[in-house]
């Protein structure tokens, strides 16, 4: 297993002004209303991405990217118009979306560096994306009447570009924004239309009148032994000095040897790669940060329902459409025991997600305690976008070096799984983590000792 030490890098970019795009022909005005699992209040924020792309010989310095973008973006934004609009707060506390046609903001920037100058892999955490990434409040906090999109492309010396985006939860998930982001490339390379239609429906994911929850969502659950200090540095910013980044690499070799491990210790059925890497991060970080043993420790990380629903969500569908799993374990009994026992908690955990009826049952749940606050104490959060295909965008330059949405830097109590191709040609997943100094030196040996075995 492959490790990276982040450092702080400095290069300098120059941003032209931002502008507004808006979509190429008129659009509609009307009012759009979100789904129960949009207007979740854990969803207000935005996410970052940014995709890396090397210069393309034939193009030579004729081609401006940004401009090609720019223009692409116009004509995807006639298909999907509510990302030109503004979201408003109605008296209750819930969103709505007020189609105002208002446009995304974009600007050009140039950097003084090469491609080259920012590593090899390129791999996140990105310490230089501040660099990369529309500041996006120079508009404003929050994301009640601000723009939704926020793009910026950056040109470099060599003649590679970077394409950077900040998007609004609310809207969409990683799926849905992926699906967007591939139509700017599809109208960047000549089509006439997406390939794949947007399609809104967002009340296909609304509370039942009354609201009945059918499951239990332990993400919504408070924990028992819970202080005010698991509330602390482990998720939020700004990060202490004495933590560090680091980027470990799994690829097909190191999979094999969690595999045989969680194996040769206890009777499991198949196992997917997620599942094998979030059982033992979650097992190694529980070990490396010392929790008291008689602590319940949790991992949440989101599953997309898009697929186990009954009757399936149509195809286009850009919204909300993930539940989130959560296994928990004693931390004692979670470091005594071999892989295999996180690696059953975690498929547990997937599985009552993916039952047909979860996605309503937690629309039901938000509606009856009134869009309550996820707990987080004592919990580590995973996303994987690694099935996102946000490495394929394409705008006419080919697949990029790299793809994917991260923030400027991992925090101590989250991590985005990611994904890249080595010069192998094999598919490497690539985890993040931010914990103390002497803590990270115990992940990564035990890391290295589940993986080794």
């Amino acid at each position: 297993m492959k490790s990276i030490l982040r450092q702080k890098i400095s290069f300098n970019v120059q941003r032209s002004k931002p502008v507004v795009i808006f979509p190429a022909t008129p659009t509609p005005h009307d009012i759009k209303f979100l789904s129960d699992i949009d207007n979740q209040t854990v969803l207000r924020y935005y996410t970052s991405g940014v995709h890396f792309y090397h210069a393309d010989p034939s193009k030579a310095y004729e081609v401006d990217p940004a401009h090609v973008i720019k223009a692409a973006l116009a004509k995807a934004l006639v298909y999907y118009y509510p990302i030109t609009g503004r979201l408003k707060e109605q008296p209750e506390g819930k969103l709505v979306l007020d189609c105002t046609g208002e446009g995304a903001m974009f600007v050009e920037a140039e950097a003084d560096v090469c491609l080259e100058y920012l590593g090899d892999p390129l791999t996140p955490p990105f310490p230089f994306t501040d660099q990369l990434h529309f500041d996006s409040m120079l508009m404003g906090p929050g994301v009640i009447n601000q723009p939704l999109l926020y793009l910026q492309v950056t040109r470099f010396k060599c003649g590679g570009f970077t394409f950077a985006h900040k998007t609004c939860h609310v809207i969409a998930d990683a799926h849905g924004w992926a699906q967007f982001l591939t139509a700017i490339g599809e109208f960047a390379r000549g089509a006439d239309q997406p390939n794949v239609l947007p399609v809104w429906d967002r009340h296909l994911l609304l509370a039942r009148d009354p609201p009945a929850p059918t499951h239990i969502h332990l993400e919504y659950e408070p924990m028992e032994d819970a202080t005010q200090e698991d509330f602390h540095i482990l998720l939020k910013a700004p990060v202490p000095a004495n933590l560090v980044q680091r980027s470990f690499l799994f690829g097909p070799k190191d999979i094999s040897g969690l595999k045989k491990n969680a194996k040769s210790l206890e009777s499991v059925s198949y196992v997917s790669r997620f599942e094998l890497i979030t059982a033992a991060v979650w097992r190694s970080r529980t070990i490396a940060l010392d929790y008291n043993p008689d602590h319940e420790i949790r991992v949440q990380f989101p599953v997309s329902t898009r697929g186990t629903m009954v009757p399936p969500l149509p195809t286009g569908f850009y919204g909300n459409a993930f539940a989130r799993a959560v296994a928990c374990s004693k931390s004692g009994k979670l470091c005594s025991n071999p892989l295999g026992y996180a690696l059953t908690l975690v498929k547990e955990a997937k599985e009552k997600a993916r039952a047909s009826d979860f996605l309503q049952s937690l629309a039901d749940l938000t509606v009856l305690r009134g869009r309550p606050q996820m707990m987080v104490a004592r919990t580590f959060l995973v996303t994987d976008v690694t099935r996102a295909s946000f490495q394929d965008v394409d705008f006419g330059w080919g697949g990029g070096i790299f793809g994917g949405m991260f923030g400027e830097k991992s925090l101590p109590g989250s991590t985005m799984y990611t994904n890249f191709k080595n010069n192998d040609g094999e598919e490497v997943v690539i985890v993040p983590m931010c914990l103390p100094e002497l803590a990270m030196a115990t992940f990564k040996a035990e890391m290295e000792s589940l993986i080794q075995a």
